[in-house]
C-alpha cells in the first residue's frame, strides 16, 4: 500500500492510501483529535462514496482492532508465537532525556540493556539511519527504533524518556 502524507497547515494533517484493488481512504487528522475519513471507489476518484468522522477515543478504539489488538487471525498465529518475547518499539527522544546529545555507544546499549536500536528517525523526519553504529549520536526529538526481549525494551525506555536513567 503506498501511503502519501501532508501538512493542512492550520488543520491538521492527511494521509492517503491507494490500495492494491485501486481503492483510496484518506484519513484526515484534525489537530483537536477529530479523524475524517473518505472512502474512494476505484472507477471514482472524484468523490468519496464513504464518509466517517471518529473522535480520538473512537479513532484509537478502530486503530486496535485493524491493528489485532483484539483479534488475531489464525494465519498469524504461528508468526506471533515465534515473535511472542520479540519486542519492537519506537521512543520519541524527548529534549531532556538522559539520551539525547550522546552517542548509542556511550549508552552501552546492547551490553548494558541488551536491546538493539535498529533504525533512528531524525527530528526532521527525513533523516533515517539503518542500523545506527556505536558512534551515532541520539538527538533530541529523534525517534529510535528498538528490539529486544520486552523486558530489555522497558529498560532501555527508561533512559529515552524524559529525565529517564537506570
Amino acid at each position: 500500500m503506498n501511503i502519501r502524507e501532508a501538512e493542512l497547515p492550520g488543520i491538521g494533517k492527511k494521509f492517503q492510501a491507494d490500495t492494491r484493488n485501486g481503492e483510496r481512504l484518506v484519513v484526515v487528522i484534525h489537530d483537536d483529535g477529530r479523524r475524517e475519513l473518505y472512502f474512494f471507489e476505484k472507477d471514482s476518484r472524484d468523490e468519496s462514496s464513504a464518509t466517517l468522522e471518529l473522535n480520538d477515543e473512537e479513532a484509537r478504539q478502530l486503530a486496535g482492532i485493524l491493528g489485532g489488538l483484539t483479534y488475531t487471525p489464525r494465519a498469524l498465529e504461528k508468526v506471533e508465537m515465534v515473535l511472542d518475547e520479540l519486542a519492537l518499539e519506537w521512543y520519541r527522544v524527548e529534549p531532556d532525556s538522559a539520551a539525547a546529545g550522546r552517542t548509542i555507544g556511550d549508552l552501552d546499549v546492547r551490553q548494558r540493556f541488551g536491546a538493539v536500536v535498529v533504525a533512528i528517525i531524525g527530528s526532521d523526519k527525513k533523516t533515517k539511519t539503518i542500523n545506527p553504529g556505536p558512534e551515532t549520536t541520539i538527538e533530541a526529538g529523534a525517534t529510535l527504533i528498538v528490539v529486544g526481549s520486552r523486558e530489555q525494551v522497558r529498560r532501555l525506555r527508561s533512559v529515552l524518556v524524559a529525565g529517564g536513567g537506570e
